[in-house]
């Protein structure tokens, strides 16, 4: 660092290290939990940003919103530390709405671990994909099934495990699982090329190159069917904001009450 430098500014410079790798790592405590908005956003926004820019262009790709059901399911399912699909995916029994899911898995050590590298490393097996003959060189099923353009539900979540059985040459792993409904990955090409919203359904409209449609698109509050004891609650927005904004509030008021007596020290205040 430069010598020039005043010591204010190191440690601010120094903090802002600190501050930056720490917000681009994760550690066993840190893993976001399935409630988490950040960690959702990314996990639709991701998926979206890759099914918006497939090539050949997808003329009946659905955008991607979050299931708070795939999500538990995920959840569950990564606690086990294992290398394997669910094997209750095509249950009827597991999910409300859809009689099948779909699921892509990645492990990998702690360290390594973000939303965005391990759905890229998903997306990448398009290296290996023709579109046009539907062969695969090598694995693909996890590419075909983030663009796969009938799933318009993702939920996802991320497991710390000290060993991940079948894969146990990774250590103090982030075990991260996303679920899809509906499920994709049948005989057939995952989306129809063409003009981009082209086959889109009636009623959908187009936006960055998916078919949207607010009733499809929406949040449902429901409970497994699989696992009635989870309930699925989405956070109130209107509640979080009133609870920064009252203990901003609150926070101000003392420091206002604070400068009003070292200001006024003889002022008497009632209640």
């Amino acid at each position: 660092m430069p010598a020039g430098l005043s010591m204010p500014v190191k440690l601010a410079t120094m903090a802002w290290m600190v501050s930056f790798v720490s917000s681009n790592s994760y550690t066993k405590n840190t893993l976001p939990d399935i409630e988490n908005e950040d960690f959702i956003k990314d996990c639709v926004r991701i998926h979206n940003k890759f099914r918006s820019e497939v090539n050949p262009a997808a003329s009946d790709m659905l955008y991607m919103t979050w299931d708070p059901a795939l999500a538990q399911i995920a959840k569950a399912w990564a606690k086990n530390c294992w290398f394997e699909h669910n094997t209750q995916l095509h249950s009827n029994k597991l999910h409300p709405n859809f009689t099948s899911v779909g699921e892509n898995i990645w492990t990998g050590t702690l360290s390594i671990f973000s939303v965005s590298s391990a759905i890229s490393s998903w997306y990448n097996e398009v290296e290996h994909y023709d579109f046009n003959t539907r062969r695969c060189k090598s694995v693909c099923g996890h590419y075909t099934q983030v663009v796969w353009a009938d799933s318009y539900k993702v939920g996802c979540a991320v497991q710390f495990c000290s060993r991940v059985l079948k894969a146990e040459n990774i250590l103090n792993a982030a075990h991260f699982i996303c679920n899809y409904g509906p499920a994709g990955n049948y005989p057939t090409w995952p989306y129809k090329k063409g003009v981009t919203c082209s086959a889109c359904h009636k009623n959908d409209k187009c936006l960055d190159h998916l078919c949207v449609n607010p009733q499809r698109d929406k949040i449902t509050r429901y409970y497994s069917a699989a696992f009635p004891d989870w309930p699925i609650y989405l956070r109130n927005r209107y509640t979080s904001l009133f609870l920064i904004a009252n203990s901003v509030i609150i926070i101000l008021s003392v420091i206002i009450t604070i400068w009003i007596k070292h200001k006024y020290p003889n002022l008497v205040l009632l209640d």
